[in-house]
């Protein structure tokens, strides 16, 4: 195993688990071309997460909007060097990868489904709130 695509499997092995994400081929089979990356097979995936090989530039970009990890830092780690950077505002820490993937998952329904889907959280955030404040 070459230490490269190997210190690249264990970034991307931290990356999916601090995000909430099953280190799973069939997972990112399935995730990598909804994220704009090319279309993957479980084995290629199979390959990233076991040290054998590094994804092509646009599979890696898919896989740090999957994460949540900027790119470079989930292709070379991060840099001891401190200097002025951007906060990466897209998500806010406490919002795990699957609550990720489902907001962007009804971002492509349709309003009508939207509303449904709305009307839903408010009753169960209601009925939380009920059971929360009746103890």
């Amino acid at each position: 195993m070459k230490t490269e695509q190997s210190a690249f499997a264990k970034r991307l092995a931290a990356a999916l688990e601090a995000a909430g994400i099953e280190a799973s081929s069939t997972v990112l089979e399935k995730l990598v071309p909804r994220y704009g990356g090319e279309a993957v097979t479980p084995q290629a995936v199979s390959g990233w997460l076991n040290g054998r090989h590094i994804p092509k530039q646009a599979n890696l970009q898919a896989l740090a909007r999957i994460t949540g990890v900027l790119p470079h830092e989930l292709q070379f780690g991060t840099s001891a060097h401190k200097g002025v950077r951007e906060a990466n505002l897209a998500w806010p820490d406490h919002v795990r990868g699957h609550d990720r993937l489902a907001f962007e998952a009804f971002l492509t329904l349709s309003d009508a489904q939207r509303k449904v889907v709305r009307e839903l959280i408010a009753l169960l955030a209601a009925s939380a709130h009920k059971r929360s404040g009746s103890r």
